[in-house]
C-alpha cells in the first residue's frame, strides 16, 4: 500500500513534465523578412550614395544568415566580408558594432579571448535590427571613408548612419 500512494503524484508529476516537453518542441521566433531586409539594405545604400561612398551592405535574420547583400559598383573587395563581420559582431552582442568594439578594447587583454571568434569585429557600422527588445536582425555596412577604424570613434560613423537610415526607413514595420 505504501508504495501505491505515491504512484499517482509520480504518474501526474511525468505527465506534466511531458506536457511541458511537448509544449517546448517547436519554438518560434522573429525575424525580419527578405522584404524588409531588402527595403532596408536600399535606404541605407541611397544614405550612403548621398554623400558619394561606395559601400557594401549586409543584412543578416535573427540567426545569422544572410537575407541581403548589396554590393554598390565600385566598392571595395574586402568591403563584402567586413560589412558581414560589423552585422555579426551587432546581432551577436547585441549592440552596434563599434561601441563592441570600445568595450572589447578598453578591457584588452581580459576581453582578448572574444575577439578571436570568427566573423567578430571591433570596427564600427553594424547595428541590431530590434522589434521591441528582440533582435531581428543586424545590418553592416563598410567602405564610407575612414570606416575601417577599430571601434575608438574614427571610423564607421558614417556607415552607422546609413546603417540607421535603414532602419529609420523600416521602423514602423518593426512595432513592438
Amino acid at each position: 500500500m505504501k508504495s501505491s500512494k505515491w504512484l499517482v503524484p509520480a504518474a501526474t508529476l511525468a505527465l506534466c513534465t511531458c506536457a511541458a516537453m511537448a509544449q517546448t518542441t517547436l519554438v518560434t521566433e522573429r525575424s525580419i523578412s527578405v522584404s524588409a531586409a531588402m527595403e532596408l539594405a536600399t535606404a541605407a545604400l541611397e544614405a550612403c550614395r548621398k554623400h558619394g561612398s561606395q559601400v557594401t551592405i549586409t543584412v543578416l535574420d535573427h540567426a545569422g544568415r544572410t537575407k541581403v547583400v548589396l554590393r554598390d559598383d565600385g566598392s571595395n573587395p574586402h568591403s563584402v566580408e567586413h560589412s558581414y563581420r560589423k552585422a555579426y559582431t551587432a546581432l551577436t552582442y547585441r549592440m552596434p558594432s563599434g561601441l563592441y568594439g570600445k568595450r572589447a578594447t578598453g578591457n584588452f587583454p581580459a576581453s582578448h579571448g572574444p575577439l578571436h571568434l570568427t566573423h567578430i569585429t571591433t570596427a564600427a557600422g553594424g547595428l541590431p535590427i530590434t522589434a521591441g527588445n528582440t533582435v531581428v536582425g543586424a545590418i553592416g555596412i563598410s567602405g564610407t571613408p575612414g570606416s575601417g577604424g577599430a571601434g575608438a570613434g574614427g571610423g564607421g560613423t558614417a556607415d552607422e548612419a546609413c546603417a540607421q537610415a535603414g532602419i529609420d526607413r523600416i521602423s514602423k514595420g518593426l512595432g513592438e
